[in-house]
């Protein structure tokens, strides 16, 4: 009898009062769709926890997947047992053998929500911590800082057994928090600023800008192989790719080069507005970190800005490149992003990109061309798909999650 489900404890969901259910209901979606390869799983849910009902299934591999979805303070493999002390005895015990290592410490914590019981919360320590005491040799008890903890869970309906507490992601369920599209390059900022946005609700689609034959294949694959680590948050990453090669062009040819940064930053605004709200988004987010390059001075935001009343994000704006980096790293994004294939903000980059730019010469600029067709052309030729963790691309094949 090893593992039969897991125990998810509520992180901020906890504080959340009248909508509390409407994010447990969020958090509960994408936990299904994060593990819907595992189709005998069953999710139970209530207003103080969580129950995945393993029905065989590979509990390791779903505790994997667990880790990194927002919403959940901590998990812990569990297993139910009737409320018989002698089946409760050879449980822990097995629980507790499945995880010990010569010289572990443990602890027993009990909790006695039925009173009814016939141990109190005394008597189940030292019942259970006895009994392990007894056949496990070698073993010593530290109630202060064990390395095993054996949570004894004695409810109504049933005690539940759990030795492990494992740290989630925290936060808010991606989604709860309404929807934006991340204006998403191959380089590390941006997809550290998608994460961190799913981290507080957001639900994130990637907004990628495509100009071939100056960017290659290879680097659209990078952007695709980072929508796998950010659809690893709640089991899949809607990913829009817009043709930009012939308004890239056409900024080239009709403002001057000191001033193409801007031009280009400014229509790729518009154009991720234009598909914001046509997938509903409420926001844009950016990977910008103030003054890192000579868009991302206060200036050139000011500028660039212009283009819409839509609310920007940019959650790395006080961040400098090693604390990026080291999200980067953690989240396991900075490896793709540092594969030697440019986007098309990094290929036509000017020699001398003007650092504090002029609104209104950029307008003057943009005034003799009009690009509203191109823009127009843009959005309607913008190839979207949705794509899965890495862990689920063998069940490409199931249900459509649109």
């Amino acid at each position: 009898m090893m593992y039969d489900r897991i125990l998810v404890r509520y992180g901020e969901l906890s504080t959340k009062g009248r909508n509390r259910n409407k994010f447990i209901d969020r958090l509960r979606k994408n936990i299904k769709s994060s593990i819907s390869d595992f189709p005998d799983a069953v999710i139970k849910a209530d207003r103080d926890r969580m129950f995945i009902l393993l029905n065989g299934e590979d509990g390791k591999e779903i505790s994997s997947r667990l880790r990194k979805i927002f919403g959940i303070q901590s998990f812990s493999p569990a297993v139910k047992v009737e409320k018989d002390i002698e089946q409760m005895k050879d449980a822990a015990l097995e629980l507790f053998q499945n995880i010990y290592k010569p010289g572990n410490t443990f602890k027993i914590t009990a909790k006695r929500s039925d009173k009814t019981f016939e141990l109190d919360t005394n008597g189940i320590n030292s019942t259970f911590g006895g009994h392990i005491l007894r056949n496990v040799e070698g073993l010593k008890v530290d109630v202060r800082n064990p390395d095993i903890n054996l949570v004894i869970e004695i409810r109504k309906e049933a005690a539940y057994l759990s030795a492990e507490t494992i740290k989630g992601a925290g936060g808010l369920p991606a989604g709860s928090s309404g929807k934006a599209m991340l204006m998403l390059s191959g380089g590390i900022d941006s997809p550290v600023a998608g994460y961190l946005s799913m981290k507080r609700g957001v639900e994130v689609e990637g907004v990628h800008f495509f100009s071939p034959p100056f960017t290659s294949e290879r680097a659209k694959q990078k952007v695709i192989d980072l929508s796998e680590k950010l659809a690893e948050v709640n089991g899949y990453f809607a990913l829009h790719i817009v043709p930009f090669t012939e308004i890239q062009q056409a900024i080239h040819k009709q403002v001057p080069e000191n001033y193409t940064m801007t031009t280009t930053r400014r229509l790729m605004l518009r154009i991720t507005d234009a598909l914001r709200e046509k997938e509903n988004g409420l926001a844009i987010i950016t990977g910008e970190s103030l003054g890192q390059v000579a868009s991302q001075t206060l200036e050139s935001m000011f500028a660039i800005n212009d283009v819409t009343s839509t609310p920007i994000l940019r959650p790395l704006v006080a961040m400098d490149k090693h604390q990026i980096m080291d999200i980067a790293q953690g989240i396991d994004t900075l490896d793709i992003s540092n594969r030697p294939f440019e986007d098309c903000c990094t290929v036509f980059v000017p020699s001398s990109p003007k650092t504090k730019p002029r609104l209104d010469k950029v307008k003057n600029f943009e005034s003799f061309f009009d690009f509203d067709e191109l823009i127009d052309k843009a959005v309607k030729g913008t190839e979207s798909m949705v794509i899965k963790p890495a862990s689920q691309q063998q069940n490409k094949d199931g249900d459509d999650l649109f």
